[in-house]
């Protein structure tokens, strides 16, 4: 007898997912067909032509500061305390570029998350309508968890999701 409740209690679990409604769907094809992400890459890139255009000005007087070290260096007249501080200045240069570029990769970073947001969450909230709709009690994302295979039980909600969030 315990054997046998054993073994129910085992496949209780495997019982209950069959009867489950289960449906997946594909976020990130839902999210690369929202019209709001090509503004947001606009946005982007406006932001990050911006920062590579500044960070040319710093390039370039980099190399101008670099080009006068050398100028300075090949001349044997020159004390070594001049040559000490172009070497300074070209480091605290080269430290300026670095923390430039840390900032700038910091700030396009935070403003895709802050304009990419509100794409996300009329997808989130789309799916979670679709599955409300649909009486499901499993929805699986399968750009986040790659799904190995799928029963004929199991049903692509992405074209629901799709006419939910009016797209094509």
């Amino acid at each position: 007898m315990k054997r046998i409740l054993m073994i129910v209690a085992a496949m209780l679990p495997l019982m209950l997912m069959a009867q489950a409604r289960i449906g997946i769907v594909n976020s990130q094809q839902l999210f690369d067909l929202m019209p709001e992400k090509a503004a947001a890459e606009a946005q982007l890139k406006v932001v990050s032509d911006r920062y590579h255009a500044e960070y040319e000005l710093l390039q370039q007087e980099f190399d101008k500061k670099y080009a006068d070290y050398q100028t300075v260096a090949a001349d044997p007249s020159t004390p070594e305390t001049i040559r000490e501080r172009r070497v300074h200045e070209l480091q605290e240069s080269d430290k300026k570029m670095r923390e430039f570029e840390r900032r700038a990769a910091d700030d396009i970073a935070a403003r895709r998350a802050s304009l990419t947001k509100p794409i996300t969450d009329r997808v989130q909230a789309a799916i979670r309508t679709a599955g409300e709709q649909g009486a499901f009690d499993l929805v699986l994302d399968t750009a986040v968890t790659p799904v190995a295979y799928t029963g004929p039980a199991t049903i692509d909600l992405t074209p629901v999701v799709k006419a939910i969030l009016g797209l094509e």
